[in-house]
């Protein structure tokens, strides 16, 4: 057993202890203050190594579809507009990652199926949408599976309701395109298709975008025309009058802050998924508006 003088001893070291704690909390929770806005740093790794091929199936939706005019889930906006054109996919929840994977790139190239599929094509597309899941529609087993064992659906599902239904329910791995990418590699007539896909590295002109948008205090940071893996996980944000802020992931590649930042360059630096950092000084100058849009360094290819 201890000694009461030893018990004494203990007790101040435990409250001592105690009062470090509390004040280096305090501390953090003071600095952080001014970065209340941003979400976590840490980011979830991608389950698709690049370059390594993995099934799934792919649909397609008509040129009348109004998604490319709103730009999808990413939050890109005009697509055409913003250089991403018709080489473009929505991904079943399965790939999605929660608005991560928005930006990065994937190769599909058309398998096991002589009849419709064009031998010895791909095409590269960018992830710029979502495919929801709807959990009311029930789809034949033949259009859930993945394995090597595949069966062909070729009904005529590829402008129906079924491209936002039951095929992209998870734990499928499912892609829609626009008709116009989807004929580069099976007749329109395939429809409902087994694919193999792969992550590849992204092929950009030009510097990373960055879009301005907010009002008062609070802004909004549009990223786009990313190279390299081409899926941002943190942005930061530094004014001339202000140290490094972390931003936060408000949804697809949109990322906002509270925090003045009038009548400042501002730099960026971003960070994707494969831990790479770049960072861009003075991108924008002192009198930067809303709206506008300024190219900074570009990951490599």
């Amino acid at each position: 057993m201890l000694k009461p003088n030893q018990m004494k001893f203990l007790k101040k070291l435990v409250i001592a202890i105690t009062v470090l704690i509390s004040v280096s909390a305090t501390r953090r929770t003071r600095g952080d203050r001014y970065y209340s806005s941003a979400s976590s740093y840490s980011f979830t790794p991608s389950t698709t190594a690049i370059g390594e091929w993995s099934r799934a199936r792919a649909t397609y939706y008509a040129a009348t579809d109004p998604r490319d005019e709103i730009g999808g889930a990413c939050g890109y906006g005009d697509l055409k507009e913003n250089g991403y054109g018709m080489a473009t996919v929505g991904l079943s929840s399965s790939l999605f990652n929660r608005g991560q994977i928005c930006g990065a790139c994937f190769e599909l190239r058309c398998v096991d199926d002589l009849k419709y599929c064009i031998p010895g094509t791909s095409i590269i597309l960018t992830a710029t949408n979502y495919c929801a899941p709807n959990y009311g529609l029930t789809v034949p087993p033949s259009t859930t599976t993945t394995s090597d064992d595949d069966e062909n659906d070729n009904g005529d599902s590829g402008g129906s309701d079924n491209v936002d239904g039951g095929l992209c329910n998870p734990p499928n791995k499912h892609f829609v395109l626009p008709i116009e990418a989807f004929e580069k590699i099976a007749i329109w007539k395939a429809s409902n298709m087994p694919v193999q896909y792969r992550r590849i590295k992204c092929r950009r002109e030009g510097g990373i975008r960055y879009t301005l948008n907010g009002s008062g205090f609070f802004y909004s940071v549009l990223i786009t025309n990313v190279a390299g893996v081409g899926d941002v996980v943190a942005v930061k944000i530094k004014g001339s009058k202000t140290g490094w802020l972390p931003m936060g992931r408000n949804w697809g590649q949109n990322w906002h802050i509270n925090a003045d930042l009038k009548n400042q360059p501002l730099s960026f630096e971003v960070t994707v998924s494969n831990g790479v950092t770049i960072t861009s000084y003075n991108v924008a100058p002192k009198d930067w508006q809303l709206g506008q849009t300024f190219n900074g360094k570009q990951f490599d290819s």
